[in-house]
């Protein structure tokens, strides 16, 4: 018999943990569906604003950012991203920290929801993630977000007007404040089922063992009812 697993994933393109998050959770389904072929996953994105405060034309690195508006010490945030760069790349994920061009993710958000409703999210999140970190473009430049869009399959024009679409704006809204009455303070956050949550980037392995307590506790509330 065949068993569908809803997930949503809370995130944003400019969070390192996201990115490796995604890696390894895409990591964690192919390793479950090549021992349940009879299991699918579908997967939807939801947005969440890391640093909405971030003013939309602010021009710096993420070094710049931490310092100068979060008020973190210089070789504190210089060794930080030294080890999330080291991490990435044991996960095959290339981060360029010396290139990142910190920015306001809220059009980023707005072309995911367009990529959602055109199935082609996926493709897009990955492309976006890669542009930010491993690439240094801008993340909140329209012109920018519209080539990466038709990069991943999306139509230039319809990404532009999507930017300035106020319904748009409204999805992104209704994803945090969703994610609010859920409690999540920090991504990636995973909900399988709309009701077992998991917070962080977990491993490969560990997504593994989440899908199959979830089958089994699915399957033992179908038995009860």
């Amino acid at each position: 018999m065949t068993k569908t697993i809803r997930v949503e994933i809370w995130s944003d393109i400019a969070c390192p943990w996201c990115f490796i998050g995604k890696h390894r959770f895409d990591a964690g389904v192919a390793a479950f569906r090549a021992d349940h072929p009879e299991v699918s996953f579908e997967v939807s994105s939801h947005s969440f604003e890391l640093a909405p405060d971030t003013p939309l034309d602010f021009q710096g690195s993420e070094v710049e950012f931490l310092v100068q508006h979060k008020g973190m010490p210089a070789d504190q945030v210089e060794q930080m991203l030294g080890q999330m760069t080291e991490l990435a790349a044991s996960e095959g994920l290339e981060f360029d920290f010396t290139q990142v061009k910190h920015a306001n993710t809220r059009r980023a958000h707005r072309m995911l929801h367009l990529a959602r409703e055109q199935g082609v999210q996926a493709a897009v999140q990955e492309r976006l993630f890669k542009a930010y970190f491993g690439e240094g473009q801008d993340m909140s430049d329209a012109d920018t977000l519209a080539r990466i869009g038709a990069e991943a399959g999306l139509d230039a024009d319809q990404v532009r007007a999507a930017l300035n679409d106020d319904a748009y704006g409204a999805k992104v809204d209704a994803d945090i404040t969703r994610a609010q009455m859920l409690g999540v303070t920090g991504v990636p956050f995973f909900l399988l089922e709309s009701k077992y949550g998991i917070s962080g980037a977990q491993t490969a392995d560990a997504f593994q063992g989440a899908f199959a307590q979830v089958l089994e506790l699915e399957a033992e509330a179908s038995a009860a009812s």
